[in-house]
């Protein structure tokens, strides 16, 4: 079973992730914010990661690059309401190899499944590069 992991700061949205996500047959696990994320991640390695961008304490930029450092290999999504205000730092996140895709909140049930499946199948590969190299 495919594990995932969900790290947000909207109880909501981590609600919603979690009813799409298990619903679909994978293994959710979720986090409030990004040091509990990171250790969640250390314990079991997640096979994909949904991060938000916008939270308190370390933030999902801070949060991306720790967890890229630890688990190279880890699919990562940012999701976020917030992108054009961290453009900056992911690219320079990008630019160093970490890798992660960008998709923008609010997500519908349907397109959080979506993600999951494409992602964990392999067929979406780096499609942030064109937003974030621009």
């Amino acid at each position: 079973m495919k594990r995932i992991l969900v790290i947000d700061d909207d109880s909501a949205v981590r609600s919603t992730f979690a009813l799409a996500l298990s619903s679909r047959g994978y293994e959710v696990e979720t986090a409030e914010d990004g040091l509990s994320g990171l250790a969640a991640a250390d314990r079991r390695v997640p096979d994909l990661v949904f991060l938000d961008l916008k939270m308190p304490g370390i933030d999902g930029v801070e949060t991306l690059k720790r967890l890229g450092a630890a688990h190279p290999d880890v699919q990562v999504y940012v999701v976020t309401g917030f992108y054009a205000e961290f453009m900056e730092p992911l690219r320079r996140l990008k630019s160093s190899g970490i890798r992660f895709d960008v998709a923008r909140k609010p997500l519908e049930l349907a397109e959080i499944r979506a993600i999951a499946d494409s992602v964990l199948a392999g067929t979406v590969r780096e499609r942030s590069v064109a937003l974030v190299g621009a």
